[in-house]
């Protein structure tokens, strides 16, 4: 079902979340999905304990051999040029999950998503926040109710030491990215037992 089709991955500054994500960008190339990366200000200037900015997009590009989209410029062109049939922002994390359901478009991730939606394409969320359950609930609760707007299966990473977060089952990404393009939310989209990374 991928084959051909034209996906874009947005990353934002969950980087604990990165090497497997990194990995269903794999998969998804590995079944012939034609995938351009989209790169936050967050995810491509922060270096962190899990790796330096310049290496994730220089691994983004060997990846899907094509250029990544680093400007709110470049995101931009998403929308008139219809580039994509699906966008999937994966990490999504609560400060993006905010401005998203509040219409704030400011970063390169924003405006491609913004730039997506006006086509009435799907954009799929991969969750990953640590005030999930907490300030950001309301914003998650607007996003389950809009159009065109669909979630990776998310749950309790650490109910015990991070009771507000919520992350998504990256390894569910396919299904429901899949499930997406036929305009469904793949389903249970809440995990009953705790999501290890």
């Amino acid at each position: 079902m991928l084959q051909g089709k034209n996906i874009g991955i947005a990353l934002t500054g969950s980087f604990c979340t990165y090497k497997v994500t990194f990995q269903q960008i794999e998969k998804l190339a590995s079944q012939g999905a034609n995938v351009t990366v989209i790169f936050s200000n967050a995810s491509q200037t922060i270096n962190s304990r899990f790796g330096e900015a310049e290496n994730f997009m220089k691994q983004a590009k060997e990846i899907t051999k094509n250029p990544i989209i680093r400007t709110i410029e470049e995101a931009e062109k998403i929308g008139p040029k219809s580039l994509f049939d699906l966008l999937v922002i994966c990490p999504c994390t609560g400060n993006t999950v905010a401005k998203l359901a509040n219409a704030i478009t400011d970063t390169p991730v924003l405006m491609a998503a913004k730039a997506h939606l006006r086509n009435q394409k799907p954009v799929l969320l991969s969750i990953a926040s640590n005030d999930a359950l907490g300030l950001n609930m309301k914003n998650i609760g607007v996003l389950l109710n809009s159009k065109y707007i669909y979630f990776v299966p998310f749950g309790q990473d650490n109910p015990a030491k991070k009771p507000n977060s919520l992350v998504a089952d990256v390894n569910m990404l396919v299904p429901a990215l899949e499930s997406a393009l036929e305009g469904k939310q793949y389903q249970p989209v809440i995990c009953g037992s705790p999501i290890g990374l």
